[in-house]
Formats: structure tokens, sequence, C-alpha cells
């Protein structure tokens, strides 16, 4: 019988964090990931990882206060707090095991600006900042000698009177299904991204762990904050990061000019997320594009700068559509990124269903708010990644494996399996659905929308679930059957588009990444509040949860 005392659906960064702490308190821990721990989406991030040093001038406050204000007073500021005292000591933890972060002419550990901050406290390593650090946190899972199933899917999470006592997992390399008994489970499954057409994230990114979650009970919050990138490829949508406006880079018009000046004349390229993807919105819907984009010019910075800093991004631009940002522009344009809302949780990672943790961005802590900035992602996942795994390894303590037949665990799940393999042919395909579901979101879920757009997609669901209960898989194998894997990723994807949009059209207000041309204001008195998704017996059911405020009273966000 396989079993393990805390075990951690996703093998990023909150995953790995997660297992090396709860393995350091002593608990049977396993790690278990649809791909291989540093094939993970964290290896995507690029700008850098943001910490308050005091040696640097720097005070945690100020820090957690431009966060508060980027969350556009969503953000809960106890956990706000939580992240940005903890901030320092994560980061030296993380250069401790080994991450090589640039350093200044004095020798210390580099710094560059992003968004929405009022200094530079975002620590790098070039603009491959993820990858760093996802490659280290391996090693460290390597020497820890932790239990690793690599490309193991879940498939489900098996319940004992409402305490979650395992999962059923299907072990594509061979196609059999598993149960494996569990005292605690900590999601770090990351986003949702591949729900939205196109996107930045990789195609693995399907929203697993909060479909997961949300089926067995968990709440899911923020839901309606999905953060689109400022600056994402024309055509694929490829992410340009961040770091080229905080070394210095602009956006400009079709005209040559810096149009962020209109909308945030103090901060300019490096206002938050938010506000600058609706600037630029704005400039393309008023024609002053060219072919639906906007411009990132970085040929000013000058070619070594390019070189040693942002050479990953320059390399994108040639490769995919030609354009070498020493010598030209780059047409970009806003582009899906990352959710603020999943599963909700504690400071610790604990959710309302017992024995359920979460981490990273499948979580909701919540930290981000309406509006998460830059650099913070990284973070988040070190800090509540370990938060979770402290937690739910001391917890483990406490209790005994819940007994469960497994062998009918794992009867019921191949037959639920079979019958989708099953399915007749009837001219449909997942990818087809995946890519109409995609595209209606974002069209009417992207940087504005309306009631009427909502709805609009609203009605798409239910027309994308029908064709979901029919819809066949051509791969009838066992072995490495990725149709099969990508039709149980789109019923995650649909659990997922479907509580984004029920919550997006209940805020009748604009705050952060819901801005709604039919209620374009912010309105604290009706709607500073969490947004809450719950599956009821016919569908997803809304419910409030105030938002925590420690020290800072919300006030009109300028930048």
């Amino acid at each position: 019988m396989l079993e393990h005392d805390v075990l951690i659906i996703g093998a990023g960064l909150a995953g790995m964090r997660a297992a090396i702490a709860a393995q350091a308190n002593g608990a049977n821990t396993a790690i278990i990931s649809k791909v291989h721990p540093v094939r993970s989406h964290s290896n995507a991030a690029q700008g850098g990882i943001n910490a308050a040093l005091t040696d640097r001038g720097d005070d945690w406050e100020d820090h957690a206060y431009d966060t508060v204000k980027g969350s556009d007073f969503l953000g809960d500021q106890d956990a706000i707090e939580v992240m940005c005292k903890s901030a320092g000591r994560s980061l030296i933890d993380m250069e401790h095991m080994g991450v090589t972060f640039n350093r200044d002419d004095e020798g210390k550990l580099g710094t560059r600006a992003f968004g929405g901050q009022r200094k530079a406290r975002t620590f790098y390593v070039g603009d491959f900042t993820g990858q760093a650090l996802l490659h280290v946190m391996f090693e460290q899972l390597i020497k820890s000698g932790i239990r690793s199933y690599e490309e193991w899917f879940v498939t489900g999470l098996i319940q004992e009177d409402g305490q979650v006592c395992g999962v059923t997992a299907l072990e594509i390399r061979t196609g059999q299904i598993y149960a494996i008994r569990a005292k605690t489970v900590i999601f770090a499954t990351g986003g949702l991204g591949r729900t939205f057409e196109p996107s930045t994230n990789a195609l693995i990114v399907t929203g697993d762990g909060m479909a997961l979650a949300y089926n067995a009970g968990a709440r899911l919050m923020d839901m309606e904050m999905v953060q689109y990138h400022p600056t994402t490829l024309q055509g694929s949508g490829v992410l340009i990061s961040e770091a080229a406006r905080g070394e210095g880079a602009y956006l400009l018009d079709k005209n040559g000019d810096r149009f962020m000046e209109k909308y945030a004349p103090n901060m300019m390229e490096l206002a938050s997320r938010d506000v600058v993807s609706r600037a630029e919105q704005t400039e393309i819907n008023a024609g002053n594009g060219v072919n639906g984009c906007m411009f990132l010019d970085c040929r000013h910075l000058g070619e070594s700068l390019i070189m040693e800093k942002l050479s990953q991004i320059r390399e994108i631009g040639i490769d995919l559509i030609g354009v070498d940002m020493i010598t030209d522009p780059v047409p970009i344009r806003p582009g899906m990124h990352y959710i603020m809302g999943g599963i909700k949780t504690d400071i610790d990672g604990l959710t309302n269903v017992p024995g359920v943790y979460a981490a990273g961005e499948c979580a909701c802590v919540s930290v981000h708010g309406g509006n998460r900035l830059g650099a913070n992602s990284l973070l988040d996942t070190i800090v509540f990644g370990e938060r979770s795994g402290n937690h739910a390894a001391l917890a483990s303590r406490d209790v005994d494996y819940v007994e469960f037949d497994v062998d009918e665990v794992v009867k019921k799940e191949e037959e639920r399996l079979q019958g989708i393999l099953d399915r007749p042919q009837n001219g449909d395909r997942v990818g087809a659905i995946r890519l109409d579901m995609g595209q209606s979101l974002n069209n009417n879920l992207a940087v504005y929308r309306n009631q009427a757009g909502m709805e609009e997609t609203l009605r798409d669901m239910t027309g994308f679930r029908e064709r979901y209960a029919s819809v066949p898989v051509d791969n009838k194998g066992s072995v490495f059957n990725t149709d099969l894997i990508f039709s149980l990723e789109l019923g995650f994807m649909l659990d997922c588009a479907g509580a984004v949009t029920v919550s997006a059209l209940d805020r009748k207000d604009s705050r952060g990444a819901q801005a709604r041309t039919d209620f374009p204001d912010r309105d604290d008195e009706n709607w500073m509040k969490h947004v809450v998704v719950t599956k009821g017996e016919v569908g997803p059911e809304i419910s409030y949860l105030p938002v925590s405020i420690t020290k800072w009273t919300p006030e009109e966000r300028k930048y």
C-alpha cells in the first residue's frame, strides 16, 4: 500500500518547498506531479522575487503597503504582513541553497525595480529567476530523498466522512490506477491559465488542484481576479518579462509616444499591472496601436545590458516573431497571465476541508487581492509552501491513516475512466472545446468586462459542458495516453472557468483586475469583501468573506 503522512500534489516551487519543510519536521513525505518537477510552470517566472532587506534601507512594512495598494485593498492585510515579514529570510534561504542571484558592482545581491513598488526590491537571476530557483529546489528534493511520483496524474480525492484520506492517481507511463493513502494533502498545482486562450501559461496549467479541491467541498475565493499581463508577445501570447520595464524599457504607441504619462504620471511604465494593461487596451481600442498591439522599446538600454540581464526575452522575440529588441521595438499586448484567486486558505495553508492544504498560485490566502505585484508570486510560493509543509507535518502526527477499501476505490476509478475511453466518435474533439472555451473567456472576461459579455460566456459554458459529457478520446491505449489526460484536464478547466465567470458576474464594481464598463467605479461600501464560490447541488453557490484590514485604510489608488 502506498501511504504518506504528507502528500503534495504538484512539484513546482510551492510543492517542493512544502515537501522539504514537511520532511524536515519528520513527516513521511511524498510529492506527486503530472510532469517531471523541473518541467513545472515555476520555470516560466522570469523577473525576480521581492524582499525588503533592512541593510538596503528597505522595510517590510513598505513592501506590505505596496502590496496592499497593489491589491486594490482587497488583499488580506494579516496574510500580507506574514508574507512580507518572511520575505528576507526566505530570500536568503534560497541563496544559501545555491541560487546564484545577480549581484551589483559592490558584490551585494542586486535588485531591479518592479511595478507598483516605490523601491527596487526585486532580486533576480537574469530574466529566468523561476528556472534558477526551481532547479536549485530540485537539487534539495533529491538530496532529501523525498519520494517523488513523477508523471503521475491525480484523478480524484478519496474522502471518508468528509475527511480526505488520500488520492486516486494514474501512472501515465503504464496507465495503471493507484490509491495513495495520506493523512494530509497539500495542493500546489499552480493556476488555471489555459482556460484562457491565448495565455502566457504552459499547456499543463489547467486548474487541476482548484477543481479537485472544489469538487471535494473546498471554497474558492477571488476567482474573478484574473491578471492580464501588460507585455505578452503578439500572436502567441508568450510572456515578455516585466524585467524589461524594470530595467528602464518604454511603452510606446504607434507615434512613438510614451502613453503611460496620461495614466500613471509618477510611476509611468512601472505602475501596477492592472493599471498598465488597462492603459494599453484603452489606447488599442482608440486606434493608437498597430495590429492590435503597442510597443515595448528597449533600444536605449543598449546591447550590453540586454545581453546580460534580458537575454532570454530577446531570444523569444527573435525566435517567435523575428524582432530583435536590441534594434527594434517589440509588439506586445495585454494577455492572460495569472489568477489572484484560488482555494481559500488561512496563513498556514489550511482549507475548510479537513486534512487539505494549498499553497502557491492554486491557493488564495489572499495576499494578492485584486491585483498581484510582479515578483510577489515567487515569494508567495516559497513563504506559504514552507508554512503549509510545516503545518501539515505537525498535523499528521496527531492523526491515524483512515482506512478505506483500496480495491473498491481503484475499481470505481478504473470503470469511470474506461467509460470515457469507450465513448463513440461524434465529430467533436477535446481540443476544439478547449479552444472555444478559451476564446470565449478571452473575449468576455479579459481586461474589460460587462454584464452582457459575461452572460454570453456563462451560456457558452453550458454548451461546453454538454459537449464535454460525450466528447470522445481517440487513443484507447494505456501507455502515455495523453488524449485521456487532456480530456481529464478539460473537465478541471470547465469547473474553474465556471467559478471565474459566476464570481465576475456577481462582483458589481471595478477593482484590480475586475474592470467592468457597466460598473466602472470601486464601491467600498458594498464590495469591500471577497467573493467565495462553493459547489452546490445544482452548480456554483456564492457567499462572501470580509477583507482583513490591519494597518492600512482603503484609499484611492494612484500611481
